[in-house]
């Protein structure tokens, strides 16, 4: 299994902020949790690939928005915000040279990778401000075609669909209650901290979250999963998270 990440910009410090406090981020520490969080998915055994340097592109290290995987196609994505379109050039070439059939999301569509979240064969779409209607519709027509069933989720006062939620491996969806969307909240396992909605399934039964909540690793922990934590507090300036840092290359069932 294959991990693709790419190293942060220089100008990460001008990182498109939307919902938090603009903060200074250093970027020598950032440097040193990016290739902390890269060893922590080697350690898992994920087989890490660098997609090309994004210099220019402050937020170009969530690469994790530039492309949708699934199966074997690759929808290589439409960033709600222009600036961030350039990003999408080597995640394209990266997933071609990888053996995806690449596919796009076209004008006027707009998508961004944050905003889906798979769970077994369902596709969640969040619709928000960097992800609109026609966007959702094209991956829809990309994506059923392969079984997956495609379901359109309203997101508000979160960045991205996968800023408020994200899934367990047993298809339980995690997330912090004052965050989740409305079309979810019928059924959904709350978090104690709102960073603890963001969880990768790495394999094993192991997850990775962030350093800070401790109280969602043990809930993770006491439903039988080991936490995996690593410290990304200069990414969550500028509104990542652990799941936008990484896009998990296989025949996903969670990613």
């Amino acid at each position: 299994m294959k991990a693709l990440v790419r190293r942060p910009s220089p100008r990460l410090n001008e990182g498109i902020v939307t919902y938090v406090e603009r903060r200074p981020v250093d970027v020598e520490l950032a440097r040193a949790q990016w290739a902390a969080y890269v060893q922590a998915l080697e350690d898992a055994g994920w087989e890490t690939v660098e997609a090309p340097p994004a210099d220019e592109s402050p937020d170009g290290v969530f690469v994790e928005d530039a492309v949708v995987v699934y199966e074997r196609i690759a929808v290589v994505t439409r960033p709600g915000v222009e600036a961030r379109r350039s990003e999408t050039v080597g995640v394209e070439a990266a997933v071609a040279e990888l053996g995806y059939a690449v596919e796009r999301i076209e004008e006027p569509g707009t998508l961004d990778g944050g905003d889906v979240l798979k769970v077994r064969d369902t596709v969640y779409i969040g619709l928000s401000g960097r992800t609109n209607a026609e966007g959702a519709r094209q991956l829809r027509e990309l994506l059923t075609p392969l079984g997956a069933t495609v379901v359109e989720v309203p997101v508000a006062g979160v960045l991205h669909l996968k800023s408020a939620v994200t899934a367990l491996p047993d298809g339980s969806i995690l997330g912090y209650p004052p965050l989740v969307p409305e079309a979810l909240r019928s059924d959904f396992v709350a978090v104690p901290e709102e960073s603890g909605a963001h969880v990768v399934l790495l394999r094993g039964g192991k997850l990775m979250l962030a350093a800070d909540c401790p109280r969602t690793a043990e809930l993770v922990a006491a439903r039988g999963y080991d936490p995996v934590v690593v410290d990304i507090s200069e990414f969550q300036k500028r509104e990542g998270c652990v799941t936008c840092l990484s896009v998990r290359l296989r025949r996903a069932t969670y990613a």
